[in-house]
């Protein structure tokens, strides 16, 4: 039986196989790498061949946010409110902490792509399952905000790592700014050279995401106790 040729033992292109290219070729070569044109290298066919999966670059990059949105886990059974919707959370940082490129993306999409919706539907069901009021549950979804998808926006970088690394220059960058901005400096040198700071020296991105989570949640859980209410 003659050999069939090699375009017919390729596998087939399907939207799932280019949506899952795409990810993994912005987890390997980074976001502003990616166009229409290196994906198609990358699976080994002509750019024409992803425009009958996916209509152009901005419905490759929403199909790309469901990929890893869909890799959030899922709710715990049993657990309580507080627990489900702290781990649902973690559970997307961690998430967007192995597709570093997704938090820019999901932050630059004009709407919410279903996936997104499907996994805010399941956070705001957990806070009425938990007996939150719809009145409530509004006003912490506002301040949970983007944190709600496992990212935040820092007020500034980590000191430590924008500092001249030579130390007399260093040194003397920090005595000018403190004449200027006496606690921004008093704060970046504790977090620079605080090595016995349980988050050592600079800042722990995780520790920083959880401890602002936790203050959150328990501010929520005291408001739901108390019946608060947006209304006299």
């Amino acid at each position: 039986m003659p050999e069939q040729p090699q375009e017919s033992r390729r596998t087939p292109l399907s939207r799932d196989r280019v949506l899952r290219a795409a990810v993994a070729f912005a987890d390997g070569a980074g976001i502003e790498a990616l166009s229409m044109r290196r994906l198609a290298q990358e699976l080994g066919v002509v750019p024409m061949a992803l425009y009958k999966h996916v209509a152009n670059k901005e419905e490759l990059l929403d199909g790309m946010v469901e990929v890893v949105v869909a890799e959030i886990e899922g709710q715990a059974p049993g657990s309580d409110w507080k627990s489900a919707i702290r781990g649902r959370i973690l559970g997307a940082r961690g998430a967007l902490l192995a597709h570093t490129w997704a938090a820019q993306v999901i932050r630059s999409r004009t709407s919410p792509t279903p996936a997104v919706l499907t996994y805010l539907d399941s956070v705001i069901g957990m806070f009425r399952a938990g007996g939150f009021s719809l009145d409530l549950t509004h006003h912490v979804m506002h301040a949970l905000g983007s944190r709600a998808l496992g990212f935040t926006e820092e007020l500034f970088d980590d000191p430590a790592s924008t500092a001249p690394q030579d130390d007399r220059t260093q040194a003397a960058a920090y005595e000018a700014m403190a004449r200027r901005y006496p606690h921004v400096t008093e704060l970046a040198r504790a977090v620079a050279h605080d090595r016995r700071s349980v988050v050592g020296q600079g800042c722990d991105d995780q520790f920083e995401f959880e401890f602002a989570l936790d203050l959150l949640l328990d501010g929520f859980e005291r408001l739901h106790v108390r019946g608060w209410t947006s209304t006299p």
